[in-house]
């Protein structure tokens, strides 16, 4: 399994025949190596539904085909509002089963909404994402604050790589992702959601070096990746 990094907090998973896309923020994202119109998942999971994360889903859908996972209230939004019709809706807490392996949806802390024509619509609850595939466990916290049940998340699923925000100001910061590190225990940190806009400019290697002894971290560059 290859894991890669595109920018804000667009990560692309491959497994086997499959490939997923997770928060495709790729058009307006000028730290991102990607085009919307190449992308060819089979499946897209949004963490929540600010512009920054939904991003190019509906073009990328469209064009592909692929199953979109997310929270149903943001589900709705996007079969009402943008036609989509091959969407898996979910909610934290529940986990699901798909031919690549499972996934489970966590609290995140933040907001989701969005402007659409003047109106400021509500999209549900943010969420993180605990993927399961081929025996190895994946944590994408999404946007959120710390918070100390982070520490029941690393101990109900022994985690093998664990994706946190570092940007501060909308997220959690570099000093409080390395708590977050810490409460997680997973086997390899690392970071996201950093630099694409002035307000969250951060150094991730400040952030790796901030980890406590024993905890590896490890910065992606844009398009770099890792197998697991």
């Amino acid at each position: 399994m290859k894991i890669s990094f595109h920018g804000q907090s667009c990560i692309k998973i491959i497994t086997g025949n499959t490939t997923i896309l997770v928060d495709p923020f790729i058009s307006g994202n000028e730290k991102c190596d990607l085009k919307a119109e190449e992308q060819m998942p089979d499946f897209i999971v949004l963490s929540h539904g600010h512009d920054d994360h939904v991003g190019d889903t509906v073009e990328i859908a469209e064009n592909s085909g692929a199953t979109v996972i997310c929270n149903a209230d943001l589900a709705s939004f996007l079969a009402v509002e943008d036609g989509l019709e091959n969407i898996a809706p979910m909610h934290i807490g529940g986990k699901r089963q798909f031919d690549f392996g499972q996934v489970k949806l966590t609290q995140a802390f933040h907001g989701s909404q969005t402007v659409r024509d003047g109106r400021i619509i509500n999209l549900g609850f943010p969420t993180g994402i605990v993927f399961t595939i081929e025996g190895k466990n994946i944590y994408f916290a999404g946007d959120t604050g710390l918070f100390s049940d982070m520490k029941l998340i690393g101990e109900l699923n022994p985690l093998d790589v664990a994706f946190l925000p570092i940007g501060d100001n909308f997220t959690m910061g570099p000093e409080d992702a390395a708590i977050a590190a810490r409460f997680l225990q997973a086997k390899l940190v690392i970071p996201m959601h950093y630099n694409t806009f002035p307000l969250i400019e951060q150094d991730p290697h400040q952030f790796v070096a901030l980890l406590d002894e024993g905890i590896s971290g490890k910065v992606l560059e844009i398009g770099e990746g890792i197998e697991i």
